[in-house]
């Protein structure tokens, strides 16, 4: 999951301040999301897959999908 969300936020061309920011956390706090120190809060979980368009399975490793199969 943690490489994910640095994949996400680098695909975005963004910093860990500017994504920070966006959550309402400290860069030092995202920064140990991304290296696995931390475990991510749901809200932090829902807000980053929105911000980036994806789903929480997917973050979570859960799916290889980024999107829902739609019907």
């Amino acid at each position: 999951m943690y490489k994910r969300i640095r994949s996400l936020r680098e695909d975005a061309d963004m910093t860990q301040a500017q994504i920070a920011k966006i959550l309402n956390c400290s860069q030092r706090v995202y920064s140990n999301y991304e290296r696995g120190d931390l475990d991510i809060p749901t809200e932090i979980l829902i807000g980053l897959a929105k911000f980036h368009g994806v789903t929480t399975d997917y973050i979570l490793e859960l799916s290889d999908e980024k999107q829902p199969n739609q019907k």
